[in-house]
């Protein structure tokens, strides 16, 4: 299902049980069985291993921009708070659900208040064009190239075994998702971060089914949140 098909008024869990209920309605029981115990023991797992946390100041990071253009962390906080939203892959369903909710709710408040936002998965910038030109997304997405930041901050995840197989069996690669061997990807989350590249906040979410609303983020910005996103 195309993300562009959901009511941009609904919030990311909304849209995410309508996601999960297709599922129920075409996929079969055990690949069903398979996406629900692998959240589930990441969520489980959770807060185990160190992660990112507010007044963490972040190592100094370059990332690649789809576009070949290189940025820096510094770079994003030259003027100010900058938000970082890392996400799993350009073809993963609940990224393109997620993206094009900032993209709508989002985006627009902190381009008013001058205040950056980057989309970050450790795929391949080649393969990480599709998402972007699929939503015409209008800020940067950028590739964390071997997952160096997002294992520096401690959200990554590794496959269980009937994920993987359940991957490989779609044709996927370890490559395909992080260029790497390993069969490794970020947990979504959103990093709000000032200069100095200190964290003002930080959301993780080990279910990629429940990410951060955007009222939370425009909050911890200390912007105002509009009324249509109160009951979202």
């Amino acid at each position: 299902m195309n993300a562009d098909h959901f009511n941009t008024g609904a919030s990311l869990r909304s849209r995410f049980l309508e996601l999960e209920n297709e599922r129920k309605r075409s996929w079969t029981p055990e690949a069903l069985a398979v996406n629900a115990r692998q959240r589930a023991t990441l969520v489980a797992g959770h807060g185990l291993q160190p992660h990112v946390v507010v007044g963490d100041s972040l190592p100094p990071a370059s990332l690649t921009i789809v576009d070949g253009r290189m940025i820096t962390l510094d770079d994003l906080t030259a003027q100010g708070p900058a938000v970082l939203v890392f996400f799993r892959f350009a073809g993963c369903p609940a990224c393109n659900i997620a993206l094009p909710h900032y993209r709508d709710t989002l985006w627009p408040a902190l381009q008013a208040a001058h205040i950056p936002l980057i989309a970050i998965s450790p795929q391949p910038p080649a393969l990480l064009k599709e998402i972007v030109s699929r939503h015409e997304l209008p800020f940067p997405v950028a590739t964390d190239s071997n997952l160096g930041l997002s294992r520096a901050l401690g959200i990554t995840y590794v496959f269980d075994a009937p994920s993987r197989s359940a991957a490989e069996a779609k044709g996927g690669t370890s490559h395909g998702l992080n260029g790497t061997d390993a069969w490794e990807l970020p947990k979504p989350a959103v990093i709000v971060i000032r200069p100095g590249r200190i964290v003002q906040f930080a959301d993780i979410s080990p279910d990629w089914m429940d990410r951060t609303e955007t009222p939370a983020i425009l909050s911890a910005l200390g912007l105002p949140v509009k009324e249509s996103l109160h009951a979202i």
